[in-house]
């Protein structure tokens, strides 16, 4: 999503609809400074505090962190041996994370001789969003991974018609959702989707112990749907109870996405009559 994922500017699928060409190549690196505090815990220890961060937006992957080495706690850091190599960075080494009882193998990494096209990478280091226990953008807990300013959520309501079915692998056709009052979520670099009032849902739902985040919208919780003929799709609609206030429109209405399921059935949105 941003500037480098799916057709963002600098992303390998980038859209041929400009007036300009870009010169480099089709794996594409950009760094630029993260406004704002950024902190990680492990085992209840601030493991990493910055107010020098870096977001690194490098082709088809999530922006990651980097920070001055010093902004790491080095009492934490435990030498690896363990190295990989990236032909648009060059040869990263490791250390990992160690407090108290706690380790988590090559949490950390840098690169300490980059590429030249790269150089700027020297001296900073990135930490593994999994390898901490929370993170702290200013005094905020945050998850699943840091804003990207190149994205955004909008949230419009609309009187677009929108109808979720079940396709069986026999055929049989179970309408599961009908809608002339859904909310549209745009998120960049993502299909649409659309959000239906619950009473809009046609067969009934089940909780499920499923749980997602994002870092625009909140916490997502599952739902199974229940089919008349006893079938029950796991996991069918997804909702947030608490969105965060950037999303606050969604709270409690229900989503899924079209798609073949494990069992050769599918579920379909089409929104007036064409495919979502």
């Amino acid at each position: 999503m941003g500037l480098t994922r799916s057709d963002g500017p600098l992303s390998p699928h980038a859209p041929a609809t400009v007036n300009y060409a870009l010169d480099g190549p089709a794996h594409k690196l950009l760094m630029h400074p993260f406004p704002r505090r950024v902190r990680a815990e492990l085992a209840g220890r601030t493991v990493l505090d910055t107010r020098r961060g870096f977001l690194l937006h490098e082709s088809n992957l999530l922006p990651v962190l980097y920070v001055p080495e010093a902004d790491l706690d080095a009492s934490t850091l435990v030498a690896s041996a363990h190295t990989t190599h990236c032909p648009f960075k060059g040869d990263a080494a490791y250390r990992s994370l160690r407090v108290g009882d706690r380790t988590v193998p090559d949490a950390v990494w840098h690169y300490p001789e980059p590429v030249p096209a790269a150089d700027w990478l020297r001296g900073l280091a990135a930490l593994y969003w999994n390898a901490a226990d929370a993170w702290y953008d200013e005094d905020e807990q945050v998850f699943a991974h840091l804003t990207d300013p190149y994205t955004r959520v909008d949230v419009r309501p609309t009187g677009r018609h929108v109808v979720v079915a079940h396709v069986a692998a026999d055929g049989l056709r179970t309408v599961l959702a009908e809608s002339h009052r859904p909310l549209v979520l745009s998120e960049t670099g993502l299909p649409n989707r659309w959000y239906l009032p619950p009473s809009d849902i046609t067969v009934d739902l089940s909780p499920a112990d499923t749980r997602t985040r994002c870092p625009y919208k909140g916490e997502a919780a599952y739902e199974h749907a229940e089919l008349p003929s006893g079938v029950r799709l796991a996991d069918a609609f997804w909702h947030y109870p608490d969105p965060l206030p950037e999303s606050a429109r969604i709270a409690g209405l229900r989503c899924t996405t079209g798609g073949r399921r494990d069992d050769g059935s599918e579920i379909t949105v089409t929104v007036d009559g064409e495919p979502a």
